[in-house]
């Protein structure tokens, strides 16, 4: 099955820089260092936005980017030149870390990845922490924190695609998943950012065989959370058949259903993202939101059909409709 974890061997076989510029259109403005990039994250932190994404460990792991306007993007290098030796433990075959997920929470920075095989679901979500994301700075420096969660053969879950969320009550979350039953969802222990003692994993969306569904990401906006999910088929450049659903419940838990009531356990989703023959950027997902100042903008990956199908970022500003459903404007 192609899904995300397709991107490494993709890449490899394409001879791919670690980095390039692509013309951006005018829809968004973006220029600078915008590709490769695959499943996004943004966040603005000391002064700078920043961008992380997925990466193959030959150019370094979960590449950095950096903006003072959040449209003209600098490379900054990547976070890790290696795994730590427990994810080598765990897989030792494993050749890229996946899908990051950037957060800021109690004065340190909350950065998820995961590490798997393609077609496999032995598969292991990691956490690094670092003070400030300001590198001449006496307090930077990314901690690896170990093991999140894991799954193995035989498991009903992939335990790839992390992102992190707090709630409206103060708890915190860890949503996942690709293929398999589909997107799932833990309660963390804030203190740690893993997994509170007991917690169950819980399903929060699937699809029917074969299953193609991956990368949750879930916001609040008012009184409603809301939940990203990429649908069908990445990494085959202008081939990729990739959209971006949402859904939304009104509880971090769910049931989370689209504008027609049906829930997204039962292959339900509104499209957010779907790109038509004549759209020049393909494969819209492996998306994530950024708030700022009461407007929210969604992240993610595309392939532009006017660079050779190069995977790019782009950003781009939701709207909402009357009754609460964001638009990409």
């Amino acid at each position: 099955m192609w899904n995300r974890r397709g991107i490494l061997g993709a890449l490899a076989l394409s001879g791919i820089a670690a980095t390039w510029t692509v013309r951006s259109e005018p829809a968004d403005g973006l220029s600078g260092d915008i590709s490769p990039v695959h499943d996004p994250c943004l966040i603005k932190g000391d002064g700078l936005y920043h961008v992380f994404c997925t990466s193959q460990l030959r150019d370094g792991l979960i590449h950095w980017r950096t903006s003072p306007d959040r449209l003209n993007w600098t490379f900054k290098g990547a976070v890790m030149q290696r795994f730590p030796e427990w994810v080598i433990d765990e897989i030792p075959d494993t050749r890229g870390a996946w899908a990051p997920d950037i957060s800021y929470v109690d004065g340190r920075y909350l950065l998820y990845y995961s590490a798997s095989l393609f077609g496999k679901n032995h598969s292991v979500i990691g956490l690094l922490t670092t003070d400030t994301l300001d590198t001449t700075h006496p307090d930077f420096g990314w901690k690896d924190e170990g093991l999140v969660i894991r799954s193995r053969e035989g498991d009903r879950y992939n335990a790839i695609d992390p992102n992190h969320f707090v709630d409206a009550d103060g708890a915190h979350w860890l949503t996942f998943g690709s293929f398999w039953s589909g997107l799932q969802l833990v309660r963390l222990d804030p203190a740690t950012g893993k997994p509170k003692k007991g917690a169950s994993v819980r399903r929060i969306a699937g699809r029917s065989a074969p299953g193609a569904i991956e990368a949750p990401f879930i916001f609040r906006r008012g009184d409603w959370y809301y939940l990203l999910a990429a649908y069908d088929f990445c990494c085959r450049g202008v081939n990729s058949s990739y959209y971006t659903c949402v859904g939304r419940a009104a509880s971090a838990t769910g049931p989370y259903v689209d504008d027609t009531g049906k829930k997204l356990t039962d292959g339900g989703g509104k499209v957010l993202l779907r790109a038509s023959e004549t759209d020049r950027f393909k494969g819209p997902g492996g998306a994530s939101v950024f708030a700022e100042n009461g407007d929210f903008f969604i992240v993610y990956h595309a392939y532009d059909a006017e660079a050779q199908g190069k995977a790019i970022l782009r950003i781009q500003k939701l709207d909402w409709t009357a009754d609460g459903w964001p638009v990409a404007a």
